[in-house]
């Protein structure tokens, strides 16, 4: 799992993992994280994020949280993300974190972004470098957390369970409760239903 961090780590530079967690569900925000890990560092349990349990996501958020020499969190709320499309919106705020860390030497995963360090994307980087199945799991920890919150505001929706992302269930609460201010309303079906609402009201 630390294979792309190898080449840094011999040459004794950090290397700052960037991934983000909650970029296709309809509802509540993108989570952006990056991680600097200390340099030689390993440890067999940390993976993608979407291949642990949610009891070890949070055993290892801990654990990450306390180990990693930098912990870089960006929230992107549902208006920037219609605003500036979500593969922008992650883009950018993958660029901010990179440019923000004291690393030099930046790991994302499969998202090439601009910035005057040393960059390398990587298909799949979550089950193949450390330090971004690092920030997978910060990421997708603090949005689980978040959509857990919102499942509290709003009751009827089923947002501890779905997590905002476009299951059966979700679709259903939206055509009976309508579209909340945490809905994404570039995305397709909120967008239809945006349209099917205008379409009945005139």
């Amino acid at each position: 799992m630390n294979t792309f961090e190898l080449p840094f780590w011999q040459d004794n530079q950090l290397v700052c993992g960037i991934d983000e967690a909650g970029r296709g569900p309809l509802a509540g925000p993108m989570v952006v994280a990056g991680v600097v890990l200390p340099i030689w560092y390993s440890h067999s349990e940390i993976n993608d994020s979407k291949q642990l349990s949610e009891k070890k996501r949070n055993s290892l958020f801990s654990l990450i949280m306390h180990d990693a020499i930098e912990i870089i969190i960006i929230i992107v709320d549902e208006k920037t993300i219609d605003r500036e499309n979500i593969y922008q919106a992650a883009k950018q705020a993958m660029t901010k974190i990179a440019e923000q860390s004291i690393s030099n030497s930046i790991l994302t995963d499969a998202m090439p972004i601009d910035c005057a360090k040393r960059v390398q994307s990587i298909i799949k980087g979550d089950s193949k470098s450390i330090s971004i199945a690092a920030a997978s799991i910060i990421a997708k920890v603090v949005r689980d957390t978040k959509m857990k919150h919102l499942d509290q505001l709003y009751p009827l929706y089923g947002f501890a369970k779905h997590k905002g992302y476009g299951t059966k269930e979700h679709i259903r609460a939206i055509a009976m409760y309508g579209i909340l201010p945490i809905h994404r309303k570039s995305f397709a079906p909120v967008a239809f239903h945006q349209e099917s609402l205008f379409f009945d009201k005139g």
